[in-house]
């Protein structure tokens, strides 16, 4: 898995010391209570993976070249932070398990792209075309519409 960014990297350090921790307990011959969770790292590969991809891409896409216009540049910033923070949601959405998170994560779907758009309208920029909120998404990846929202395939299809 590609580093790139300090969250990545955190995340990294987090499962390595979790396994870590793991395997020390058991080793040491604690008992049930102390093992690690079922699921190992390894079957969440899939959801680090869209997770590291979401978080990558809100980084890159934040580093925008100064305009000369404070509130574009606020805009050209927090647009990509906000749409990191839907597709990361979405990535719980596709994988994720607790029911109170998955309304979490629907919650932040719908509130950051509120939030996008609101900034979009506060400089003058027109809004993508109207869709509906991708808060239950598909298998596939979400795909970028125009103006940089994110979108699944079928957001109605439970996972």
């Amino acid at each position: 898995m590609a580093l790139r960014s300090p969250y990545s990297i955190r995340l990294y350090w987090l499962a390595a010391a979790s396994l870590a921790i793991g395997d020390a307990s058991l080793a040491a011959g604690q008992n049930e209570r102390l093992a690690p969770p079922s699921n190992s790292v390894q079957d969440e590969a899939p959801f680090l993976a869209e997770n590291d991809a979401a978080m990558t891409k809100m980084m890159n896409d934040m580093a925008v070249k100064p305009t000369g216009d404070v509130d574009r540049d606020f805009v050209a910033m927090m647009a990509p932070h906000h749409q990191g923070a839907i597709d990361m949601a979405l990535a719980v959405l596709r994988y994720g398990h607790n029911e109170q998170i998955r309304r979490l994560a629907q919650e932040i779907v719908v509130t950051q792209q509120q939030e996008i758009a609101a900034m979009r309208l506060a400089i003058g920029d027109p809004l993508p075309p109207s869709a509906p909120s991708p808060t239950q998404p598909s298998p596939e990846p979400p795909k970028p519409m125009p103006g940089g929202v994110m979108m699944s395939h079928d957001p109605m299809k439970m996972k």
